[in-house]
Formats: structure tokens, sequence, C-alpha cells
């Protein structure tokens, strides 16, 4: 008598869904764990500046600037107006300052902006104004800040 091979006939391999849960999971889990792991803008330390940080011999630039900011809107250059407080872009003041910084590299000097803000212009005036100290190439700016009374 022949013998007779008997071959089982195997399963089709089929998708397995547990191991691609798992790594799902693991995936989830590493993105949970990173998301937490982010600073989030209102962490960050931010220390304004008071009158005790900077030392008594301090050098100061040659020229300085006073840049005023009112409540309106408005724009003061060493107590000049310019530009309408509806104005962005502040095109005279950037003329004023980019002249101011021309003159001033000419004599090989520095100058100095103090941004003086009332509390009432809003932060995008004073976003505009740095942004003209930025266009005319005065890198030298510093905030005043008020002190409390007693």
């Amino acid at each position: 008598m022949k013998s007779r091979l008997h071959i089982e006939s195997l399963p089709t391999p089929g998708f397995q869904i547990a191991p691609m849960i798992d790594v799902v999971f693991v995936i989830m889990l590493f993105f949970m764990v990173m998301a937490g792991l982010q600073r989030k803008e209102g962490e960050l330390g931010l220390r304004l500046p008071d009158g005790s940080l900077f030392p008594a011999n301090l050098k100061m630039p040659d020229e300085e600037l006073l840049l005023e900011l009112t409540s309106d809107g408005s724009v003061m250059l060493n107590g000049e107006h310019f530009d309408t407080p509806s104005s962005s872009k502040l095109p005279e003041l950037r003329r004023a300052l980019r002249r101011v910084q021309l003159a001033v590299s000419a004599q090989h000097s520095k100058v100095l902006a103090t941004v003086h803000s009332e509390p009432e212009a809003g932060f995008q005036r004073v976003m505009d104004v740095l942004d003209a100290l930025h266009v005319a190439g005065i890198t030298y700016v510093t905030f005043e800040v008020e002190t409390a009374s007693p």
C-alpha cells in the first residue's frame, strides 16, 4: 500500500490587532508625557528692572532719547509729538530716529532710548515703538520704571 502523505492545510495568516493596539497605546503614552514636559509661556519667570540692578558706575551712552507713550496712543520723542495715535507704522518717528542714529554713528557714539509708557497706552503701541527703534538701528533700549510712592 502506498503511503499517503497527509499535508495539513495551514490557516491563512490574518491581521493581528492586539500588537497594533499595544503600539498605539505606547505612542499615545509617549506624547502625553512629552506634552506635560513643555513649558508654558505663562510659567516663564519675568523680572522687571528696578534701580538696584545697576551699579552706580555704569557708563551710559553719549546720546539719550526719551520716548513717551500716552494713554491715547500718541508718541513723543524728547517732548515732541510724532505721528497720529492711529498710525501703527510711525513713519515720522522712524525717520527722526534714523536721523539721530546716523548722526550719532558718524560721531562714533551710542544712543540710548528710554521708553516710558503710561499703563493705559497698551502693549501693541509699545511694540510699534520698539519696531521703529529696531528699523532705525537703535539697539540700546531701556524702559523707565515708576517707583511706588510711600
